[in-house]
């Protein structure tokens, strides 16, 4: 498929995108769960996230023994692409399908390329979540829309790796859980935080308390869902401190959402400004303010100046 003609931040009309987006969530979920099963447990579960790429979003290397695999979902070419460190490679076709034939035909390749895995075949983050192997469900895939959806990943992960240089601070890499379906970016005050109660659904109460185990102020973007019916960035910290949710943030579209204790800011608020760059960078960098004064935060260690390519962070 040929590059897209429009604007560099495509329209993503819900009505259009959600179908497609409940498709690819547990596409990526298959394949999510592979890394998991084969990589070391790294701290907040960042051992399981993707990674925007040059054609959509891939696992990177996972390792196989003394080999490795990658699996990388390309939605220029619409298929996931499995290649190993041995030089084999398959490809498992996106498109209209059961969600059981796709992780059929995944465990089939990796099976293929001499990396056979067992992985975890319920859903994780869903209500009531139909085994991949039981679900027989013919399910959407609008390729453009796919696409839509990866270029839109491609702008708010260059924005979101901008306002990351300005924090020196620990840091999470901008990456993607296949679970809640976002991309995101965490930044940490250092200090321990108060035990998550737990109860997401369909995970462990476990991962939920690791990942929550130190203060955070979160970033993120999503395709929307029930109650939020429209591609959003999101803001949030935990535990969240008093008066977050009436600080004043930018740009004025941004509100907070008392159902789910976050800032939401509509994609199309960010595509439709004069200059969405900043738009959205002025709501990742005030939504992180009114968190950090609020909860005492030690900005002047934490933060620096924005990063520039090629010069070096002046010190002393």
């Amino acid at each position: 498929m040929a590059k897209q003609d429009g604007p560099a931040w495509p329209a993503l009309p819900y009505a259009a995108l959600a179908p497609t987006a409940a498709t690819l969530r547990l596409f990526t979920q298959v394949a999510g769960k592979v890394r998991l099963a084969r990589t070391p447990w790294l701290n907040h579960s960042w051992h399981v996230t993707f990674y925007v790429s040059a054609r959509g979003l891939t696992t990177s290397l996972i390792p196989h023994g003394a080999e490795g695999v990658e699996l990388e979902f390309d939605f220029l070419a619409h298929a996931l692409v499995l290649r190993s460190t041995e030089g084999g490679e398959r490809r498992v076709a996106l498109g209209p399908r059961s969600v059981s034939s796709f992780h059929a035909e995944v465990l089939e390749a990796l099976a293929a390329l001499g990396a056979p895995t067992v992985i975890d075949p319920v859903p994780n983050e869903e209500a009531d979540p139909v085994p991949f192997p039981e679900d027989h469900a013919a399910r959407a895939y609008d390729p453009a829309m796919a696409e839509g959806f990866w270029r839109a990943l491609v702008q708010a992960d260059r924005v979101f790796r901008r306002f990351r240089t300005r924090f020196l601070g620990k840091a999470s890499p901008v990456h993607f859980f296949w679970g809640s379906f976002d991309l995101a970016v965490t930044r940490f005050s250092g200090r321990p935080a108060p035990l998550h109660p737990g109860g997401v659904p369909h995970l462990p109460d476990a991962v939920t308390r690791e990942a929550y185990s130190h203060e955070v102020s979160s970033a993120g973007f999503w395709p929307g869902g029930p109650g939020v019916e429209a591609p959003s960035f999101y803001a949030y910290a935990y535990p969240t401190p008093p008066g977050f949710a009436d600080a004043p943030v930018r740009p004025p579209q941004a509100r907070f959402d008392a159902r789910l204790g976050e800032f939401l800011l509509p994609y199309e608020a960010v595509r439709g400004a004069a200059d969405p760059e900043e738009t959205l960078l002025a709501f990742l960098q005030s939504t992180y303010e009114a968190a950090a004064d609020l909860a005492g935060w030690d900005r002047g260690a934490l933060e620096c100046e924005e990063g520039r390519p090629g010069r070096p962070r002046p010190v002393g």
